[in-house]
């Protein structure tokens, strides 16, 4: 097996469930956002469109356990002998009554085939009683929490109308963390006022937080969005990466991340139909093997660059 210049998430998961593959079956529970009922705010995000990354087995108002039905028929054609971990992937996975959101979870692990729970979620979205409970949950299944961070900068934050703060992401990394649930992070490299050294030192930012994940990816101009509209008016205030700059950028980026922090994915890839920019035609493992090549073209590695002190993430 070629080693890769990067902690890569598919070695995780062959470490964790060492006798079979596993896969993620992503679902829509029906979850809201706190950034569109006006709780935080209206609108969303100006980047989000959440058709733009919910698969076709999703939603059309199937309850859970038929969405994990057909993602496993869906993955079952060429991996019969697959597991998989739920995924809850659409807005913001954690978003209603504790109660509820218990139940859903029990729902999908109740599920044939399941091996656990992937949550995705706002970091000002994760009260203790649930972490309490994902704690038990742990303790006999596999769960990750990913918070979407998207920066590490509250100027940042309030320009993409995101409605929470760096702290806020610390502190749920920090609750999450201390009960020993893995826990993940989610940046968006590239958003609007962001140069590229703001970029790198985010990289210093998150390698202090015990997060044993981090998934990147490029920032994207999507159909119906306000970050659409912005680049419609004027393209110069919207930076879309070409993709040889962007995988330089990734390169730089991956090598000031501490060095044990598992990289879960660097790119996203949403419908053409719903695509403005940047519209690079690579698939995620093509983009992969482009960034495997740059950095070994550099001779360099994960951490390579790495100058603070190890923060304890959550371990296998």
């Amino acid at each position: 097996m070629t080693l890769l210049p990067f902690n890569d998430m598919g070695l995780f998961f062959r470490k964790r469930f060492p006798r079979f593959k596993v896969q993620k079956i992503s679902v829509d529970a029906g979850f809201s956002c706190p950034n569109r009922d006006g709780s935080k705010g209206l609108g969303g995000c100006i980047y989000c469109n959440n058709a733009a990354f919910t698969p076709s087995y999703c939603g059309n108002g199937a309850g859970v356990s038929e969405q994990i039905a057909r993602g496993r028929e869906f993955f079952a054609r060429k991996y019969p002998d697959m597991r998989y971990l739920v995924y809850f992937q659409s807005y913001t996975g954690t978003y209603a009554a504790v109660e509820r959101v218990k139940s859903l979870y029990d729902e999908a692990l109740s599920c044939d085939g399941v091996e656990g729970l992937i949550i995705a979620t706002r970091p000002d979205c994760m009260p203790d009683e649930l972490l309490d409970y994902l704690h038990g949950v742990s303790q006999r299944r596999f769960v990750l929490v990913e918070y979407g961070a998207e920066s590490c900068n509250d100027d940042t934050l309030v320009r993409i109308n995101r409605c929470h703060t760096w702290n806020d992401t610390v502190d749920a990394v920090s609750r999450t963390a201390e009960r020993g649930i893995l826990c993940g992070l989610h940046l968006i490299l590239g958003l609007p006022g962001e140069g590229r050294e703001a970029i790198l030192r985010s990289a210093d930012v998150v390698s202090q937080l015990p997060v044993t994940t981090l998934k990147l990816h490029q920032l994207q101009v999507i159909r119906g969005t306000a970050l659409a509209r912005m680049f419609g008016e004027d393209g110069n205030a919207v930076h879309v990466y070409g993709l040889q700059e962007y995988v330089g950028l990734v390169a730089d980026f991956i090598e000031r991340v501490r060095p044990d922090i598992v990289m879960d994915r660097f790119v996203s890839q949403s419908p053409s139909e719903l695509l403005v920019a940047p519209r690079w035609g690579v698939k995620n493992h093509e983009f992969t093997a482009l960034l495997t090549a740059e950095m070994k073209r550099r001779s360099t590695c994960q951490g390579a660059k790495y100058s603070g002190e190890q923060s304890p993430s959550v371990s296998l």
